[in-house]
């Protein structure tokens, strides 16, 4: 059986004249398997591919892990040894991969920055008539109204939103739906610009999308980011805006004027505890309270 530096040459070999992969990748596999190769020479001293075992490579993971690597590099570094080792099992009958189960450590989840109160109301101070600056209003309204997700925003239909009732309904992760509140000033925002609908070409029906473009297609989640930060740039906020920092801004203000984890969970359409708290399946009517009483774009002005 071939050494394990020569099983790794010809495994690059093959990626790189067989499968024609990219240059970055081939150098991203070589970087990755002549890092374990020392590692190996230096600790584990295992001959072949064969003799490598799976607690060789979780003393592999916990080296790069003390040597400071970020967990995606980690990831990136065993995505290459899956690969070798998968290769070695088509090619030359090797009976398992030990790379197989070992996984990179978990990166510190960041939280976009929230916005301050005073900066979302700063956000919604300019107005214009103009139909597509009325569409992104609406559509950042909607999105720090209800902390809906890029996703949801951007295939939502007309009929999703009950203006009567002040609610939308969305389909989020997973395919499951659920119905929030939309205050005030967003079902206002979105009159303004369902009013200036069709657009271009457009034959509106209950089922057509809630946003769209210039030219009556439904607007594309990269749209939403340029048309967002191009909104906080001509009311002069302070940070660069995307939809998530919305949602979180929404999620923050909620928290902080509540205190009701479990409800604001509910309406972010959270599934469990990684994000927020263990799901619990609150009252619609309590969760509308909540957001009536607490969050600053659904409180009545008071003279």
């Amino acid at each position: 059986m071939p050494a394990l530096s020569d099983q790794c040459t010809a495994f690059l070999d093959y990626q790189r004249d067989v499968r024609r992969i990219s240059v970055h990748t081939y150098r991203a596999y070589e970087r990755d398997l002549r890092c374990f190769q020392g590692f190996n020479a230096e600790q584990l001293t295992r001959y072949h591919a064969a003799d490598v075992s799976e607690s060789d490579v979780r003393q592999w993971v916990a080296d790069l892990h003390r040597r400071g690597l970020a967990p995606a590099s980690i990831q990136r570094s065993l995505s290459a040894l899956r690969a070798l080792y998968r290769h070695l099992i088509r090619h030359q009958g090797l009976a398992g991969n030990p790379a197989a189960a070992v996984r990179a450590p978990k990166a510190a989840r960041r939280l976009p920055k929230a916005i301050e109160a005073d900066g979302i109301s700063a956000l919604f101070q300019a107005q214009d008539d103009d139909p597509l600056t009325l569409r992104d209003t609406a559509m950042a309204e909607l999105l720090y109204s209800s902390g809906l997700r890029l996703a949801e925003l951007v295939f939502a239909t007309i009929n999703a939103v009950d203006r009567g009732q002040g609610l939308i309904t969305v389909v989020g992760k997973g395919n499951r739906m659920r119905t929030v509140p939309v205050g005030k000033p967003a079902l206002a925002a979105l009159e303004r610009w369902l009013n200036c609908r069709p657009m271009g070409k457009e034959t509106i029906t209950p089922d057509s999308p809630l946003f769209v473009s210039q030219h009556g297609r439904r607007i594309s989640p990269r749209t939403v980011q340029e048309r967002l930060k191009r909104l906080a740039q001509i009311n002069q906020l302070p940070t660069t805006l995307h939809p998530h920092m919305l949602r979180h801004s929404f999620a923050s203000h909620l928290l902080e004027s509540s205190g009701d984890l479990r409800a604001v969970q509910e309406l972010l359409g959270h599934a469990n505890i990684a994000t927020t708290q263990i799901y619990t399946h609150l009252d619609f009517q309590h969760l509308a309270k909540v957001y009536d009483a607490a969050h600053p774009r659904a409180k009545k002005r008071r003279s």
